[in-house]
């Protein structure tokens, strides 16, 4: 561990040693104008940017230019994304020793002219305001033009040859070049044009962008929001907005909670649908919004009130940050009776110190915890969505603590779970405090400081438990919530996608190595540290910390289903899950000594095998709620049952060939079609390292998930199969070996980077996604797209 780290510091110091050259600028077109698209011109009469120009850049660029892993930073999700241009420095880094300044697009700076002055440079042209000058000075047409000049290599004997030029895997580094630095990059990297690594734009869609940039880059003004929404955003902003102190405390509660949400209006009738965004503003409503800019939602707003407004969302939805959440009259009436009119009282509000950040237990203490629990449970599956599709979610390294695999349930809400959750908080709240209360933070030390802290809360916890449930009879599935009896959200499963994952409502595949029961105090932890809590441009000590705690955090959720299991498996169990650990190791896994439930199960087990009967009786209890979009079976044809039912059962060594995430079109003989995904659940010993997960592969105990439908925002391979063909892909993937072995299989049924039809078969792709789930589908992320 001490080696990562050092050799981590090293590598961020010789990165600080390295200094940014401003890029310099075609002397034939004159000086540049950093302020030519601070505000946009309107484009010719009866041309529109919206429905012609965002619509290609949808489909063909934020492919891979969106969020926080954007190449250099270039986001093509809106126009405002564009002209703000691209910056050399990745916002996913993890070696730097202090916290780096924010780049986010629509709230660190407004304008161009401001962004140039953080380190972006741009790549449209703000030189002369000529055709010629926005062809050769701009970097995206010459990105254009270098495609089609040197088109990526048609599927050929000698592609592979071609393609070793261009290096597509997804670890690899960022090129970007700015002003006359391209130049060279034409030179050395012909084949390197936009969009990278994939075809080039069908002729008409290039002649489009072309005569756009010609242009200079014009866009119209957004059209004003009908004085129905309006009045729906009124009426939410006068909600939030209160002057008693019990709203302002909810109105902070929820946006610390809802920040990463996309709010929509029931019954908006807006198509596409409308979605906002709930942000701190300076101003009050009525006013026009001035967003205060703060790395994170806890962070000290310095202004004397804060409002809370509602965001209109400006840029093109992607998978791989789409959270939605309906606000509704329904939705309010709850939050009032929760929050609103519920009899405590608020004598002064908190206030943003790294300690309290530390601590939403005691920052929130006034409100009540069955209220909190159940702002949480009542949209589970975007609660834990924060941690799967926020900031924290990519990287190997940032999601090697959990499996690839697993289900999650929670404690059920009651009088009594309420009270005993309002006394074990009030016992020491200091041990609820987490490592993630500063941006910039120490590694080690606090780590082992938290862990101390952790084990002084488990202990804690399980004598809280044992003094609630008091009696066997009382630890039964029935502890479990099931929704009361209409909401979906009490059954999830996450799926691990290496550095990426997913978290889909209802038990999805079968039955997994491990499973989650989560309370609330482990479901208010997991937001606040991965969350809320987390900053993406934080330093080393800051994400490591994260990472590290978040053992603590899964171990928990882990121990609580292991409290269901018989007494005398539950260890025997938790050893299985951790193979390779040292029983030292395992202790701390759970916080040393003492944590264990010395209650014996209440559950009558009557096989040899209680934990896939415990999943048994969670399957049953849940059965009114649960979600089956994701059942293969009841979403398959039946002409294909028997097929699915081979490709669904594969499990095995052969699966460590086959990549992670596998979006797979099956052709039928009529003419239609269908989406599946393939996912590969990778088996470990144990997730408990932070190094060296490749030691803890278990090839031989990997399974496969077959789910209708798109899971997952970054695709590994994209297939496509004829129906007739499923059997003979069952087979093929039944017999890899070697690399080799899926590279074959990949060039019969893969639609390539190199396919001449790629593009029509992602449009298809995406409009059947967008069919198939309106509310929750974005554009997915070809970033990750393997070579095959």
């Amino acid at each position: 561990m001490r080696r990562f780290v050092f050799l981590l510091v090293a590598i961020s110091l010789l990165a600080a040693c390295a200094t940014l050259v401003a890029p310099a600028l075609d002397p034939r077109f004159g000086p540049a104008d950093p302020t030519r698209f601070d505000h946009p011109a309107p484009p010719p009469a009866g041309e529109s940017y919206a429905l012609t120009v965002q619509p290609i850049l949808d489909r063909r660029c934020v492919v891979c230019h969106a969020c926080y892993d954007a190449p250099c930073q270039l986001k093509t999700t809106s126009w405002e994304g564009m002209t703000r241009g691209a910056n050399k420095t990745p916002v996913y880094d993890a070696t730097r020793l202090l916290a780096a300044p924010p780049s986010r697009l629509y709230v660190d700076a407004q304008l161009s002219s401001e962004w140039r002055t953080r380190g972006f440079f741009p790549v449209l042209n703000e030189q002369d305001r000529t055709p010629e000058a926005n062809r050769s000075v701009g970097l995206v047409h010459r990105m254009l033009m270098l495609k089609q000049q040197h088109p990526w290599p048609a599927e050929s004997a000698d592609e592979t040859a071609q393609q070793a030029a261009l290096d597509v895997s997804a670890d690899r580094a960022a090129m970007c070049p700015a002003g006359t630095e391209m130049d060279g990059y034409e030179r050395s990297l012909p084949q390197g044009g936009m969009p990278y690594g994939l075809p080039g734009l069908p002729a008409a869609e290039h002649r489009v962008l072309t005569r756009w940039i010609e242009q200079g880059a014009p866009a119209e003004a957004p059209a004003p929001l009908p004085a129905a929404t309006q009045q729906q955003v009124a009426r939410w902003e006068q909600f939030f907005n209160g002057d008693a102190l019990k709203t302002q405390l909810f109105a902070r509660y929820a946006y610390e909670h809802l920040f990463l949400a996309h709010l929509y209006f029931d019954g908006d009738g807006a198509a596409p649908q409308r979605f906002f965004k709930l942000v701190r503003s300076a101003t009050p409503p009525g006013q026009p919004l001035k967003v205060i800019p703060t790395a994170r939602p806890v962070d000290d707003p310095a202004v004397g009130r804060v409002y809370y407004r509602l965001d209109l969302e400006r840029e093109t939805l992607v998978a791989k940050t789409h959270m939605p959440y309906r606000l509704d009259a329904q939705r309010m009436a709850r939050w009032r009776t929760l929050f609103l009119d519920a009899p405590y009282t608020v004598d002064r509000l908190p206030g943003y110190s790294a300690d309290t950040a530390a601590n939403p237990f005691a920052t929130f203490a006034a409100l009540p915890v069955g209220a909190r629990y159940r702002f949480m449970l009542d949209e589970a599956e975007f609660t834990i969505m924060g941690f799967i599709k926020g900031p924290v979610c990519r990287g190997q390294i940032a999601l090697d603590v959990i499996e690839d695999q697993f289900w999650v349930s929670f404690l059920a809400p009651s009088e009594a779970y309420d009270n005993a959750m309002a006394k074990l908080l009030q016992q020491d709240v200091k041990l609820m405090s987490l490592p993630t209360g500063r941006s910039n933070t120490d590694v080690l030390v606090a780590w082992l400081a938290y862990g101390r802290l952790e084990s002084g809360y488990l202990k804690a916890r399980t004598a809280q438990y044992t003094e609630a449930l008091q009696k066997p009879e009382n630890l039964t599935e029935q502890l479990i919530w099931d929704g009361e009896g209409h909401n979906d959200n009490a059954a999830l499963t996450v799926f691990r996608h290496f550095d990426s994952a997913s978290v889909v409502k209802g038990f999805v595949g079968e039955s997994p190595k491990t499973a989650w029961v989560i309370g609330y105090p482990l479901l208010e932890r997991i937001h606040y540290l991965l969350v809320a809590n987390y900053d993406v441009y934080g330093n080393l000590g800051h994400q490591l910390n994260s990472r590290l705690y978040m053992d603590y955090l899964r171990a928990e959720g882990e121990f609580n289903f292991l409290a269901l299991l018989p007494q005398a498996q539950r260890i025997p169990t938790r050893n299985h899950w951790y193979r390779g650990v040292g029983e030292g190791g395992r202790e701390q896994v759970y916080g040393g000594p003492g944590t264990t439930l010395p209650l014996e199960s209440g559950i009558h087990y009557t096989s040899a095998n209680p934990q896939q009967e415990l999943y048994d009786l969670l399957k049953k209890r849940l059965a009114p709620v649960l979600d089956h979009r994701f059942d293969w079976t009841r979403h398959s044809p039946a002409a294909l049952r028997a097929p699915l039912q081979a490709l669904a059962t594969l499990q095995g060594a052969s699966l460590q060939w086959l990549p992670e995430m596998t979006l797979l079109q099956i052709d039928q003989p009529d003419g239609s079609a269908s989406t599946w995904t393939l996912l590969r659940n990778t088996a470990h010993a144990s997730v408990s390292h932070l190094l060296g997960e490749q030691k803890e592969l278990l090839p031989a105990e990997n399974t496969l998930t077959l789910a209708p439908g798109v899971i997952g925002s970054y695709p590994n391979v994209l297939l496509r199969v004829k129906a007739s063909d499923l059997p003979a892909l069952t087979t093929a993937l039944q017999q890899l070996r070697a690399k080799a072995d899926f590279d074959s299989l990949a060039r019969r049924w893969a639609v390539r980077r190199t396919h001449p039809d790629f593009w029509a078969f992602s449009d298809t792709l995406h409009r059947r996604y967008a069919h198939d789930d309106p509310l929750g589908a974005g554009m997915l992320d070809y970033n990750r797209l393997g070579a095959w």
